[in-house]
């Protein structure tokens, strides 16, 4: 009975080295990336996205594909405000991602007033939409990267009622989000939220039930906060020198549009 019970024992010892060997062999040299899909504003129905395929460049090693959790068309307004969805999870070789580039297919489209539209995408559909991230990745590390598609500078209406993808996304990682969230009421105000710094301008329409609004992404710095009312009648506001932090949520409280 002894024997039977050491020998059991040194078959469970061996089995136990051998899948830790192999769970390391797994993680050996390579990092767990998590890429999620979200949207800045834009006045539009609906944005159709048929996102095929990002192959990522890096520093440890050649081109690397990767493959969306359901490839095929995604309906990008639905994903503002701090919501998102998983667009792909896969290991990499460790290092540092210097470029994406974001592959599309051809089922593109934009719904405005009721009324679809086919979407023109020609860089997309050949080489790839460019982003550029530079972030390192260590081995045996797990990341979240954000793809923030931006809807209103992103769509060009054409002269004869056509609409053109000039695509305008930018990529981000937990370690460099920074992020400025807060409630706007009334609704009617129409009010548009803009983090405005001296490099660049981010916005946000906030939530029609809620009025919650949040913008993330942002670097680490000093913002100038413009709550911008389209509704007639309503006040514009401005909140000055606005502090935002790498891995923090700066919270704007509630903000009052006055008529």
């Amino acid at each position: 009975m002894k024997r039977t019970l050491f020998a059991l024992t040194l078959v469970a010892a061996a089995l136990f080295a051998a899948c830790s060997k192999n769970d390391a062999n797994d993680t050996n040299g390579n990092a767990k990336i998590r890429m999620h899909l979200t949207d800045g504003p834009g006045d539009y129905d609906a944005i159709y996205l048929d996102i095929q395929s990002v192959e990522l460049t890096t520093s440890g090693g050649g081109p690397v594909t990767l493959t969306p959790v359901r490839p095929g068309v995604y309906e990008l307004l639905q994903f503002r405000n701090g919501l998102d969805t998983l667009l792909m999870e896969a290991n990499i070789p460790a290092g540092t991602i210097q470029q994406m580039r974001l592959k599309l297919g051809s089922n593109n489209s934009i719904v405005v007033d009721g009324q679809a539209f086919p979407l023109s995408t020609p860089s997309g559909q050949q080489s790839g939409i460019k982003l550029n991230l530079n972030q390192t990745f260590a081995a045996g590390g797990a990341y979240d990267i954000w793809i923030d598609f931006d809807a209103a500078k992103s769509i060009v209406q054409t002269g004869n009622g056509q609409y053109k993808l000039k695509p305008v996304i930018r990529a981000y990682s937990a370690q460099t989000d920074g992020r400025i969230r807060g409630y706007v009421f009334p609704f009617a105000s129409l009010t548009t939220v803009y983090a405005i710094s001296t490099a660049d301008t981010f916005s946000a329409i906030p939530d029609p039930v809620t009025g919650y609004f949040r913008i993330s992404g942002l670097q680490s710095g000093s913002y100038n906060v413009w709550f911008d009312a389209d509704a007639p009648g309503y006040q514009d506001q401005f909140l000055s020198n606005v502090m935002v932090s790498y891995g923090m949520e700066t919270d704007l409280d509630t903000t009052i549009i006055l008529p």
